[in-house]
């Protein structure tokens, strides 16, 4: 699974979009004043996503976005899976590993590599993001990391 540009803005979007989505719409133009993130790039990833049904717009005064689902009910991949071609979702394998002809020896390494990486991201919902969780036992992200600013939305102006 490749993890691009595009994907991680979508999911910091997301998460910002799940923090603050409550009780109503939010706008993209406080996502992006937050989250330092192009206005006119939220656009179209929220384009992508509204079609993917993760995301409802509503128009007019008060309008915004809201998460169609639950934060709790929503997994990082999803979101990633929503915004990226579909090429880039595939298993993201180094160029030459593993083609009919040669197998080199670290091929398995790296299609076990991008298997966990999928498998741990389809496990974490955008709560997990928000509350720190990010393990399969759903361990909080440690204080440590959380101060020195690399807990969720560390790129946050609030």
């Amino acid at each position: 699974m490749r993890l691009t540009t595009k994907g991680r803005y979508a999911v910091t979007a997301m998460v910002d979009l799940a923090e603050h989505g409550n009780p109503g719409p939010v706008r993209l133009a406080e996502i992006a004043g937050r989250q330092q993130i192009s206005l006119a790039y939220l656009e179209q990833l929220f384009a992508k996503l509204r079609r993917a049904g993760l995301v409802c717009g509503a128009r007019g005064p008060g309008g915004g976005y809201t998460l169609c689902r639950p934060a709790d009910d929503m997994t990082i991949v999803e979101v990633i899976e929503a915004v990226d071609d579909p090429m880039a979702c595939d298993t993201e394998i180094p160029d030459g590993c593993c083609n009919d002809k040669t197998r080199p020896l670290t091929c398995a390494l790296w299609e076990a590599l991008n298997g966990r990486v999928r498998g741990f991201l389809t496990a974490v919902t955008l709560a997990d993001v928000l509350a720190g969780r990010f393990d399969a036992g759903r361990a909080p992200l440690p204080a440590m990391a959380m101060a020195a600013g690399q807990g969720p939305l560390s790129r946050s102006l609030d």
